[in-house]
């Protein structure tokens, strides 16, 4: 794990990727082994409600995953950690884990936040027809869920990543909204 003081890398496969909120020095492609990107979190907030959740994604174990690494200064890694533990796992949905990731190619110890299976926020794999009624309903704080698998897809794709999966659900839930 990098001390206090390094540099260090952060890696982001959801919303993270195209809605940075927390300052860092760059952005390099990243992957992530042992996990992979899955739609198998109820979102009780911020893209649904505790009546009518939402599904957003999280990272579950197995498989790989690309996405975005974030390198962050060492001066700014207290609060960057701060305000990413408030904003991703203020309610135990997630755990921060450092962990092996390939950034341009090299790997790097790192930052990620991956699903935690023992909270009621974990929905577990959901068949397509059901992740996508989740996505279409799923209306929060933070807004539609359908919006943020949209951006989200959207943004995989400008990458050049096609994730079939989250293609199905979305376009299954476009059509139910």
């Amino acid at each position: 794990m990098p001390t206090p003081t390094d540099d260090f890398w952060l890696f982001a496969y959801g919303s993270l990727m195209w809605d940075a909120d927390f300052t860092y020095a760059e952005t390099r492609p990243a992957r992530l082994y042992g996990y992979h990107r899955a739609l198998c979190l109820y979102s009780f907030n911020y893209r649904g409600t505790r009546e009518t959740p939402g599904l957003v994604l999280g990272l579950d174990r197995g498989g790989s995953c690309q996405g975005l690494g974030f390198r962050i200064r060492g001066r700014d890694r207290e609060a960057v950690l701060a305000h990413l533990c408030r904003r991703e796992a203020s309610e135990g949905e997630y755990h921060l884990r450092w962990l092996r990731i390939s950034v341009a190619g090299e790997p790097v110890t790192g930052a990620a936040f991956v699903v935690n299976h023992a909270s009621d926020y974990y929905a577990g794999a959901r068949p397509v027809a059901e992740a996508a009624r989740m996505v279409a309903q799923g209306q929060g704080k933070r807004g539609a869920c359908v919006d943020y698998l949209r951006n989200t897809v959207a943004h995989l794709r400008e990458m050049g990543i096609r994730d079939m999966g989250l293609e199905r659900v979305l376009r299954e839930a476009e059509r139910l909204n």
